[in-house]
């Protein structure tokens, strides 16, 4: 809620009657209760929810966005609570924008993220200038993360529930998106609020599951998706050490990741071993002692950078990092190079640092997001 009692709880300083908000509605209980509180407060409300990939193969899947399931759901809460929903085709966008990187990122040996693109490439970008020529004042989604009015400008904050924070997923929302963005629940304490809230409300959404899965990657499996884009990705090769002797054979590089223990195939050994780098070209992947996956020196790029003055070259950023989604933060240096590339050192190791991954940063002490950027290569 803003302070100034002169504003509505959007920021606005007009009725929520003549203040129009688009929610980009996924289906599940988040976005919508995102959407009947807004509703419920009097604001012109617009629902809107993406059609990303075919019907056809997304109905009989569980535990992922985006479903056709998932449209009819966001429809089912538009007609209870009385607002406009529309349903927009953007299959080619997110193929394009998303899926294939994806792939290609797989394919090349990285670790990718692909929430975080489609955060910053569909729904960030694209849905949000459909927002605006609805001549909608902001828009607001469901995401668990805070956006408060600094001295200066709008900032990102982690959330309120620290266990459900989604910090890491939206690092590289810019500062113009920002002030366009909205994220009502992301004060709240627990999941638990969000489905009184629902139930409260009366949506048929109020007991739907979480989400758990990428919303094209059924299951978690990663390489059987890569294998239907890219067919041919899975070709056989060698497990061979860091001095290149020979272990065993693998199925397809695409099956492994940096970190990798089990499923190795390899027995008879007094340590164990694990994956500590894919060599794509050479169909080689590389094992070794889990002491060669610790690093402090992990190099980024494409960073967005949401502190107060702009980053300079040259300078020591002292800052928190996140270099998977699932780690608390821990105390690094930020070291550009340029407005969009540097390197962080990290206070303590890290295992398992893979490329293709972000590396999210935080205020030390604080709970505003600083912006990130992405690991593009082995420390």
């Amino acid at each position: 809620m803003p302070l100034d009692p002169a504003l509505n709880s959007l920021g606005f300083a007009k009725a929520p009657a003549d203040t129009r908000v688009v929610v980009a509605m996924s289906g599940g209980v988040d976005s919508s209760v995102v959407a009947a509180m807004l509703a419920e407060e009097g604001y012109d409300v617009v629902g809107v929810t993406l059609q990303l990939y075919d019907h056809g193969a997304a109905l009989a899947k569980k535990g992922a966005c985006c479903a056709g399931r998932d449209i009819h759901d966001a429809r089912r809460v538009a007609e209870t609570m009385g607002f406009p929903h529309y349903v927009l085709d953007y299959e080619n966008t997110f193929r394009e924008a998303v899926i294939d990187e994806f792939a290609d990122s797989y394919l090349a040996g990285a670790t990718p993220v692909p929430c975080i693109r489609c955060n910053e490439r569909v729904k960030f970008k694209d849905l949000l200038e459909t927002a605006k020529d609805l001549d909608a004042d902001c828009m607001a989604t469901g995401h668990y993360i805070q956006r408060k009015q600094g001295a200066l400008t709008a900032e990102l904050h982690t959330a309120g529930d620290p266990a459900r924070d989604q910090s890491y997923f939206l690092f590289s929302t810019t500062g113009a998106q920002l002030d366009y963005l909205r994220f009502p629940l992301g004060h709240l304490k627990s999941k638990a609020e969000t489905r009184a809230l629902a139930k409260r409300y009366g949506l048929p959404v109020a007991d739907k599951p979480d989400s758990q899965d990428i919303c094209f990657v059924p299951n978690g499996n990663y390489a059987a998706v890569i294998e239907k884009l890219r067919p041919g990705a899975a070709d056989p090769g060698d497990i061979v050490d860091t001095e290149g002797s020979v272990l065993g054979q693998h199925s397809g590089v695409i099956h492994y990741t940096i970190g990798q223990r089990k499923g190795l195939g390899i027995g008879g050994l007094a340590d164990p071993l694990y994956v500590v780098r894919l060599d794509v070209d050479a169909r080689q992947v590389i094992v070794g002692p889990k002491s060669l996956l610790a690093t402090r020196r992990v190099p980024i790029r494409e960073i967005n950078w949401l502190g107060d003055e702009p980053l300079k070259a040259g300078e020591a950023y002292k800052i928190s990092v996140k270099v998977r989604s699932t780690k608390p933060p821990t105390e690094a240096t930020l070291r550009p190079i340029s407005a969009t590339e540097g390197e962080v050192e990290l206070m303590a190791a890290e295992e398992g640092v893979s490329p293709g991954q972000a590396c999210v940063f935080y205020e030390t002490g604080g709970t505003r997001v600083l912006g990130g950027g992405w690991i593009w290569r082995g420390a």
